[in-house]
């Protein structure tokens, strides 16, 4: 990426989500006022800049629940870990948005009283930074309902003294939706569709109508759409907070706006990355539909299918360092995926292992001996037998027992410690070794684990994700990539296009052929191909939707929500997560690094399906209720 693209997210360090961070901190001048950050034209930028700042990161692990669905996996402690444990509650509430998110509409709000005042400020600087924080206070409300349900709506600039008895109560959920939906659909009118490489990251019109579009099936999915969980879910003063009769025309309102998103992102220039040999400086993968698939929103010369991109420099302990293999000067080695995810890809011919004739299930756990020709693992070498065969997806995103892991790192072998060592194959590939005693694993020798050395850095289950890393740089050498994470990018606009019309109007032509342009990216057969009696069936096409959805944004932090607004998290995030024997020294039988152990018990019940409110929230305003259950 270039370096003026990441101009707006390197002044957004200045905030930070998990703070309670002063608008006036943007201002060095210790004795600043409110009148300093409007000063001039550069000053209100900084100031509209802070107010994206508010964002939850997305690429941080430390404080992004999004990624304690049930497709991964980690030995470190932070609050997202705690999340999967269930071991929260109004109390102790780990991760919270509810108290930040308001003070970023705050800071919006104040953007928008102050924004005319600005000496020397032109009317099309005004207009834009006011479309921006409209935008931004219909987002952060988004993600208010996404969490918690119905919410406050603030629609206006709220006053630090209102008195007790004036506070805002929550409003029915329904009227939340349609709130947020208006404003968004303001915002887009008077919002660039695209932008420059300079202000790459700001708002756009195809952002505001892709957010709109998500809301909208999250809108209409079963935990919001006629729940009866929540039929007694009401304000203090009675008033019912959630919709109790279902309505199959919230599908057909998210499968219209779903439409004008992608009529509109088409019409800007966004397409599906396809990668061509010489698009960028990536060695490996030569095959170019594993390539295309890894550098879906790597490439640093083409992000077209990336429709809100986050921007902001991951860190120390981001996700893409706790992914690679472990490198002493800055690699953790910890995020994999559970064996669940792993068992959801599907073989070369595009179905679930266990409905393809051609794949054994029955030895799936077998270890067995790598065969020449195969270009993404190390012929010679060992593996399990569910590692071969596999859709290229796999190859792209899993990094697996003697499976390639392409970097610049120079060295023959790699090795801060006598255990630590990274065998090199030949050219940029070096292989990654999930044994104990190998260097992705939990460090053990002579059976006794050396926790002083390897306590967290090591995988649960055998497996690492690559998708999330750049295998560009040269790790040795402390080098990490910026890329474009994607919070939303037009593969999932596909696929909600998809899941909302096969709710509504099943058989729609349009169904198969936006879920096969993803398989055909993917390079596995067309959907109908493989289930050619299933795709007439609704129900079990939604299924199908569901798992083409679970693989393509595996790791993008979707998971997280999607059992949630499918109800199935009682079931998909409950109980004990599977990983293989990693305390295994040998790849023979008695090392039993085939056998599936536990790798840690999850809770989940009905009351973690919204996130509580903090007490302290309640105790202050005594106008709105805890979230059901809680």
């Amino acid at each position: 990426m270039k370096k003026n693209t990441l101009y707006l997210f390197i002044l957004l360090l200045i905030t930070g989500l998990n703070t309670s961070c002063n608008y006036l901190d943007i201002v060095p001048d210790e004795t600043a006022t409110e009148k300093d950050a409007f000063a001039n034209p550069r000053a209100a930028l900084r100031y509209l800049y802070s107010c994206y700042g508010y964002l939850p990161q997305s690429n941080m692990v430390s404080s992004c629940m999004d990624f304690t669905g049930d497709e991964t996996i980690s030995p470190f402690s932070e609050s997202y870990v705690k999340f999967a444990e269930g071991s929260y509650d109004s109390s102790n509430t780990i991760i919270s948005y509810w108290n930040t998110l308001f003070q970023g509409i705050r800071q919006c709000y104040l953007l928008k009283e102050n924004i005319n005042s600005v000496p020397k400020i032109s009317q099309d600087e005004i207009d834009l930074y006011t479309a921006e924080a409209d935008f931004l206070i219909a987002y952060f409300h988004l993600l208010l309902i996404k969490c918690y349900g119905p919410t406050i709506l603030v629609k206006e600039l709220p006053a630090l003294d209102t008195p007790a008895d004036n506070m805002l109560g929550r409003r029915p959920y329904d009227e939340c939706i349609d709130w947020v939906a208006d404003l968004l659909d303001d915002a887009a009118t008077r919002l660039p569709a695209t932008r420059n490489s300079s202000d790459y990251g700001r708002a756009t019109s195809v952002i505001a109508k892709s957010l709109k579009a998500r809301m909208l099936l999250y809108a209409a999915s079963p935990l919001f759409n006629g729940n009866p969980d929540y039929a007694d879910f009401k304000n203090p003063d009675g008033e019912q907070l959630m919709p109790t009769t279902y309505s199959e025309e919230k599908y057909k309102r998210a499968a219209d706006a779903t439409w004008e998103a992608i009529q509109a992102a088409l019409g800007a220039g966004h397409e599906l990355y396809k990668a061509s040999t010489t698009s960028n400086a990536y060695p490996e993968p030569t095959n170019l539909t594993e390539r295309t698939l890894r550098m879906t929103f790597m490439d640093s010369e083409n992000f077209k299918e990336v429709i809100f991109p986050e921007t902001r420099k991951a860190g120390a302990y981001g996700i893409q360092r706790k992914s690679i293999p472990f490198f002493p000067r800055g690699s953790w080695n910890g995020i994999a995926p559970t064996i669940t995810m792993i068992d959801r890809f599907y073989t070369a011919n595009g179905l679930p292992i266990d409905e393809d004739p051609a794949f054994s299930t029955s030895n799936k756990l077998d270890v067995v001996t790598i065969p020449e020709g195969i270009t993404y693992a190390e012929p010679g070498k060992r593996t399990l037998y569910m590692n071969m065969n596999r859709e290229p997806r796999f190859y792209a995103w899993i990094a697996f027992e003697n499976g390639y892991y392409e970097c610049r790192t120079d060295d023959k072998r790699y090795a801060y410690h006598k255990f630590w060592g990274a065998e090199r194959s030949e050219g940029d590939k070096w292989l990654t070794g999930f044994l104990a005693t190998e260097n992705c694993g939990v460090r053990a020798d002579d059976g006794k684990i050396v926790t002083a050395a390897r306590s967290q850095n090591y995988s649960k289950t055998g497996y690492l994700i690559s998708k999330m890393t750049d295998h560009s740089l040269n790790h040795k050498n402390n080098e990490f990539g910026r890329f474009s994470w994607p919070i939303c990018r037009l593969g999932e606009i596909y696929l909600n296009y998809a899941e909302a019309l096969n709710e509504y109007d099943p058989g729609n032509d349009d169904i198969l052929k936006y879920v096969n342009l993803i398989r055909q990216r993917a390079g596995i057969p067309n959907l109908e191909e493989v289930y050619p009696e299933e795709v007439k069936d609704p129900v079990k096409m939604r299924q199908l939707i569901r798992r083409e959805r679970q693989i393509e944004l595996a790791f993008e932090g979707y998971r997280f929500f999607d059992t949630r607004t499918w109800r199935i998290a009682e079931e998909t995030e409950n109980g004990p997560v599977y990983g293989m024997n990693i305390m295994a020294t040998d790849h023979t039988p008695t090392g039993k690094f085939w056998e599936r152990t536990i790798a840690e018990t999850r809770v989940f019940n009905k009351k973690h399906y919204l996130f509580p409110i903090a007490q302290e929230e309640l105790d202050r305003n005594k106008a709105i209720t805890q979230n059901y259950l809680w």
